[in-house]
């Protein structure tokens, strides 16, 4: 990412925001690999490729992969972008429904509706990423669905939080320009640790003034729901869009203001 933002011409700050927990002696997972091998279950959603390969290293674990493998033929498996689509390519599973980008819930429902798929009375388990998915459970159960979440891995922060309290900090004395994020995740541990700090309002005010580029709508929603704007999503969900644009968008804010001063 710092690599990126140099090239498009940028000076990066990079503050670690978040770092993953598995997740170790998971019985939520046990608990799955045993309905689905009682053929309990209907459909399975995998929501992010990190956490699809942590669900198969803890079954692996359990001694249960490759009948769960075996077993995820008997049901529909949906993914939610191509991260989740690869990992399960890899293992040999077909994919049932796929979202298209920006790949959120919001596309992966529709494109459930577009194949008019009934989950009236349908068992749907459904790999979390680090916090639940409330919004997407409350419409597949407006749907009809039973929901069974599969909880994989966690998100905490870093170990070591000074790059970020620096960050902030620096965010409030304005030292930046640009604010980009590249998860929704990211946002809620920036503001925990302003709150930590003593500076969350001052932090959000300052952050308000900065250019800020978010990499997609979850992302978006996120900074929305905690008083943040984005001015930018890319045009295609990746990190280089991301920075490319963004930083464009930035220059072309700053010269246009710098003329109305100049006027």
């Amino acid at each position: 990412m710092a690599k990126l933002v140099e090239k498009a011409g940028g000076a990066a700050i990079v503050a670690p925001s978040m770092r993953e927990i598995p997740l170790g002696d998971n019985p939520a997972v046990k608990e799955f690999a045993e309905s689905l091998l009682n053929g309990e279950i209907d459909f399975v959603v995998f929501l992010t490729g990190v956490g699809t390969e942590s669900c198969m290293e803890t079954l692996s674990v359990l001694g249960l992969k490759d009948r769960v493998l075996a077993a995820l033929k008997n049901c529909q498996v949906i993914a939610r972008g191509p991260k989740p689509v690869a990992a399960l390519h890899r293992l040999g599973v077909r994919v049932d429904v796929k979202a298209p980008e920006p790949n959120t819930w919001q596309e992966l429902a529709a494109e459930i509706q577009r194949q008019g798929i009934s989950l009236t009375n349908k068992r749907v388990a459904v790999q979390e990423y680090g916090i639940p998915s409330d919004d997407f459970y409350r419409w597949l159960r407006d749907q009809g669905a039973i929901v069974i979440p599969v909880p994989v891995y966690k998100w905490a922060l870093p170990a070591d939080i000074g790059p970020l309290e620096n960050a902030i900090r620096g965010v409030i004395s304005g030292d930046f320009d640009v604010l980009l994020w590249t998860s929704a995740q990211q946002v809620v541990h920036a503001l925990e640790v302003a709150q930590r700090l003593g500076v969350l309002e001052q932090w959000k005010a300052k952050a308000n003034d900065c250019f800020i580029g978010s990499i997609g709508p979850t992302a978006s929603e996120r900074l929305r729901e905690y008083g943040l704007t984005p001015d930018l999503e890319p045009s295609h969900p990746k990190m280089a869009h991301l920075v490319r644009e963004s930083l464009a968008a930035a220059l072309d804010l700053i010269s246009s203001n710098a003329s109305d001063s100049a006027n």
